[in-house]
């Protein structure tokens, strides 16, 4: 089991623990918090403001009530590239406007390679290998309650494999299920300047703590917070230019007493955010999008943004690029993230991350005007 220990520190890692193990760190299976595709990755992580494709399920869910059409999308990328490790995440969407039920549906599958590990025994004997990774299937709906407004919800089952078999002496196995639930809300009025801005709320991962060994040793899922905005500065017939903003923040109760008990997961919902440091634990992230082209036939764009976490609570510094093509139906994102141009250096965990998404779109306005859509 020893390389387990090292597999979750890497897990650990990977997040950004900051100098007090505060934030992602305090909350399990993590990879529910990955920016899981390369057009948001390439705008900083931002998502919930403008959230106008198949991955808002993740980034929030109400963008998909003024969606029309079908989207189908898979983003890979492979993870932790400083290590050379065999780590890799998958994020498959599909979404479809149902005109018989006024809504959305949407779908997305999460997969999280760990890659194989070797296991030992007390004295260090190797007696087989295992295979680690986490996965997560959701399901959504949303629907428009006016004509500015949206409400989405998801359902998500969540499956967590760290080890085959606990250590010796331990009644559980290494492996862990649970469930969650997200909401969001979407504010994109039609009077108020001419349509360009948008705001969105979610909060994601709501749901029971996780446990892989037996419930006294449980951990709370990572319960988000994330308030986004959007706005199309200038548009024309051949040009968009769109800036976002994210502010984000876990809702779970942090600790520095491992003597104390935790509220429970319902409560920890409003108790998270009696702190002094509330605007601290904030994750702040910005991004930059350009078009040109046809709408109707080929459009092209490039993307920037900036990542920041405050020091104490995770201290994780980036700035990303990306771009992305679109002909007719098809279209391709990429994203990269670096962090050699802060204090973290070259060999951060996250440096020259890439993330690269194939996507299908067909039907109205099915990915033929990015930015924010006029409506259904």
């Amino acid at each position: 089991m020893k390389r387990l220990i090292v597999f979750l520190l890497l897990t650990m890692t990977f997040l950004g623990m900051g100098n007090k193990m505060y934030a992602q760190g305090e909350s399990a299976v993590p990879f529910l918090l990955l920016a899981p595709d390369s057009r948001a990755g390439g705008m900083g992580e931002t998502g919930a403001g403008l959230a106008d494709n198949s991955a808002a399920i993740f980034w929030n869910p109400a963008g998909l009530a003024f969606q029309t059409g079908s989207e189908v999308s898979i983003t890979h990328s492979n993870w932790l590239p400083q290590f050379n490790l065999d780590i890799f995440y998958d994020f498959l969407t599909y979404k479809m406007y149902v005109p018989e039920i006024e809504g959305t549906v949407s779908t997305s599958v999460t997969f999280m390679n760990f890659g194989e590990f070797v296991r030992t025994d007390a004295a260090g004997n190797t007696v087989g290998t295992f295979k680690s990774f986490d996965g997560a299937l959701t399901l959504g709906y949303a629907t428009k309650l006016g004509e500015d407004w949206g409400l989405g919800m998801n359902f998500r089952l969540i499956h967590s494999r760290l080890s085959t078999q606990g250590t010796a002496g331990e009644s559980g196995e290494g492996t862990a299920t649970s469930v969650s639930f997200d909401i969001g809300g979407m504010w994109r009025p039609k009077d108020f300047l001419d349509n360009r801005l948008s705001i969105g709320l979610n909060i994601s991962n709501i749901g029971p703590e996780i446990y892989y060994i037996d419930e006294a040793q449980a951990d709370p899922i990572p319960t988000n917070f994330r308030l986004g905005f959007a706005g199309r500065i200038f548009e024309n017939e051949y040009n968009s230019f769109t800036v976002t903003a994210d502010f984000s923040r876990l809702l779970i109760q942090r600790s520095t007493d491992s003597t104390k008990a935790r509220d429970d997961w319902y409560k920890a919902l409003f108790s998270s955010w009696g702190n002094d440091n509330v605007l601290r634990e904030f994750v702040s992230t910005f991004g930059l999008e350009y078009w040109y082209g046809v709408p109707e036939d080929f459009m092209f764009s490039v993307r920037a943004g900036f990542f920041y976490e405050d020091p104490a609570y995770g201290n994780r510094k980036f700035l990303t690029a990306g771009a992305g093509l679109r002909y007719d139906m098809y279209g391709f994102d990429f994203s990269y993230l670096t962090t050699s141009v802060f204090d973290q250096g070259e060999n951060h965990p996250l440096n020259n991350t890439l993330r690269f998404t194939l996507l299908i779109g067909w039907g109205a306005q099915a990915q033929k005007t990015p930015g924010l859509p006029r409506g259904i």
